[in-house]
């Protein structure tokens, strides 16, 4: 079951994506477990990622697996406020910014990686893969 949950921000997220994104997970292979996906503002994130991960700086998005087999499961966390900024800094359509990042909180779950410039370009082929394949 994928659940969404808001802190500190009044956005709220379209409930329809959480379809597409379960369809991510069975077109993966993938059973769908418990995924929370936590809608929040910069420093909410910034205060996740300090504390849960050492590191001090803001991003679009954080994601805890706790994957079990094949059963998706894990918390996602999303800053709402750097997606947008993000988007207008890349002259993308908010929406799609936001497909993108929650595409790409899935694919982690499922796992794929993005360290090294190969996986890189496989998560971002991914994304690309899934976000066409979206019909909103």
């Amino acid at each position: 079951m994928i659940q969404y949950f808001y802190e500190n921000i009044t956005e709220t997220v379209d409930q329809n994506y959480k379809i597409w994104l379960q369809d991510i997970i069975v077109s993966e292979q993938k059973k769908i477990g418990e995924i929370n996906y936590i809608f929040c503002d910069d420093e909410y994130i910034l205060k996740v990622n300090q504390d849960y991960l050492q590191h001090d700086y803001y991003t679009d998005i954080i994601t805890f697996d706790y994957v079990k087999g094949k059963t998706i499961s894990g918390e996602i966390f999303v800053s709402l406020q750097r997606i947008s900024d993000n988007a207008s800094i890349l002259s993308k359509d908010y929406e799609d910014e936001l497909r993108r990042v929650l595409a790409h909180g899935i694919l982690h779950l499922c796992g794929y990686k993005d360290k090294s410039g190969e996986e890189e370009r496989e998560m971002r082929n991914k994304e690309d893969y899934y976000l066409n394949k979206y019909s909103g």
